[in-house]
């Protein structure tokens, strides 16, 4: 039986990694692109990179066609461009690029370390008002959060 640290091994090795760093270069250069980030919601409202659009990765394959209620227009029309996909920490996001490489979009990549790194290296986060959020704030929200109940019990 696989498990989801095999799932995304396997997924990283499908998909372009990107860096934070790399990431801001090319928005710093114009580089024509969609970032796709691929969390809840909620957690999109909280704090995203202000360029990006949120399509959770629950509904990546409805949102991405036309003629259903989850269509998202510039993910439909995006299967020509550079597609960055975004979660909080990597993970999701290399799961649903490997979903979008399915559905025939031809440039995926995966933000590795997902907004995490990209708060790390300091890089500026938004609210949904688009307010800018701090680096105290994002590395709060964006912490491990683990509880005892959810961790391996000692054998």
């Amino acid at each position: 039986m696989k498990t989801f640290s095999d799932l995304i091994r396997e997924a990283e090795n499908q998909i372009e990694q990107i860096f934070p760093w790399d990431l801001e270069e090319q928005m710093a250069a114009g580089k024509d692109m969609l970032i796709l980030d691929v969390r809840e919601p909620n957690e999109f409202d909280v704090m995203r990179i202000a360029e990006s659009i949120n399509v959770p990765r629950g509904v990546i394959e409805s949102a991405s066609e036309w003629d259903y209620e989850e269509t998202e227009p510039e993910l439909v029309t995006a299967r020509e461009r550079y597609v960055v996909v975004v979660c909080r920490s990597g993970s999701r996001s290399n799961l649903a690029a490997v979903t979008l490489t399915l559905l025939g979009f031809k440039h995926v990549a995966n933000l590795k370390t997902g907004l995490r790194g990209w708060n790390d290296y300091e890089l500026p986060l938004v609210d949904q008002s688009y307010l800018p959020v701090t680096l105290e704030e994002g590395d709060a929200y964006l912490a491990n959060k683990v509880l005892r109940e959810q961790r391996r019990p000692a054998s």
